[in-house]
């Protein structure tokens, strides 16, 4: 049985299953680093997003009304556009219900893949444009533009993960580079 199977077999509760994982951690980092040095974008993680517009047990997610992927990348309107301003520090926001353009999500090693894609499934129904499964143990990317339709790229085979949605590219080794420090 393969990496991926198991993963898909388990049965995992929600709060072990959004535990993660120094390479994990690293990964999420690499793609905040690489994703907000382009000036477009304003990219967060660990965002929580209010998805009480629609059942989420539709989706056989556990979760109510709430959503956080690993990453959040948003298009920055032009200055002109743009409706809010920033509060100050002290009245941050802690449930957004603006959806990401792109939501990204690491696999860790406690988590299953359909899961994952369930997750997607609300995403898209949300109104969020792509996805991208990032899956660590096979250096892989998948980029979703919409539930279930996906491009694969690989570290073995691709220089970059292109999500054409978004006007992405991005060179890959990047992502899964691992600088360890102990």
């Amino acid at each position: 049985m393969s990496f991926v199977n198991e993963l898909e077999d388990e049965d995992i509760e929600d709060e072990v299953a959004d535990m993660g994982s120094l390479y994990h951690g690293m990964a999420q980092a690499n793609l905040t680093g690489l994703l907000i040095h382009e000036e477009r974008f304003a990219v967060i993680t660990e965002l929580s997003l209010d998805a009480s517009q629609i059942d989420l047990s539709q989706f056989g997610l556990k979760v109510k009304d709430e959503l956080k992927p690993d990453v959040c990348v948003y298009i920055v309107l032009p200055e002109h556009e743009q409706t809010k301003t920033v509060e100050k520090a002290d009245t941050d926001i802690v449930k957004v219900s603006k959806m990401p353009d792109l939501a990204i999500e690491v696999l860790s090693p406690t988590q299953s893949v359909n899961a994952l894609l369930r997750k997607f499934d609300a995403f898209f129904a949300l109104g969020v444009k792509s996805c991208w499964l990032v899956m660590l143990a096979l250096e892989e990317v998948r980029v979703f533009s919409k539930p279930r339709s996906y491009k694969i790229f690989d570290v073995q085979r691709d220089t970059e993960v292109i999500d054409e949605i978004m006007a992405i590219r991005q060179p890959i080794q990047k992502i899964f580079k691992r600088k360890l420090c102990f």
